[in-house]
């Protein structure tokens, strides 16, 4: 269902479909696609790291790394784009955090789970049963 929104590229308001950006800024954005691709799709800039297509086209880094997430720009075609990993900053070319990141993620969550064993098979081993003794009188 559409809502009103206010655009999160220049705060003006519309009915949302899809895309947080309004009509008139998509319509931006894509001009700027176009600009950035037919820059790297150029035989001599296909090497061209992200802040070497800022600097060449003007358009905002944010918006390439942006492009690169949702797959428009291929890091598999175009293999010095990346954007950076949310944990270090790390250049990345997919997902969300580098190889490194995700490591010490996984680590940190076996680490924690074997944690969270060791506590419950002491708690465990601190546990007394005893019978209850039936009286009468």
């Amino acid at each position: 269902m559409a809502e009103l929104e206010n655009c999160k590229e220049c705060g003006k308001l519309f009915v949302r479909v899809s895309s947080p950006y309004c009509p008139a800024c998509l319509k931006k954005q894509e001009a700027q696609f176009e600009q950035v691709y037919r820059y790297i799709r150029q035989q001599e800039h296909r090497m061209a790291t992200v802040s070497q297509v800022h600097e060449a086209t003007d358009v905002s880094v944010n918006l390439i790394y942006q492009w690169i997430r949702e797959g428009r720009l291929k890091p598999s075609i175009f293999q010095n784009l990346g954007y950076p990993c949310r944990s270090c900053g790390k250049m990345i070319q997919s997902g969300v955090l580098c190889e490194d990141c995700l490591k010490k993620l996984e680590h940190d969550i076996d680490q924690d789970e074997d944690e969270r064993n060791a506590a419950l098979k002491a708690n465990r081993a601190k546990t007394y049963h005893t019978r209850g003794e039936s009286r009468h009188n």
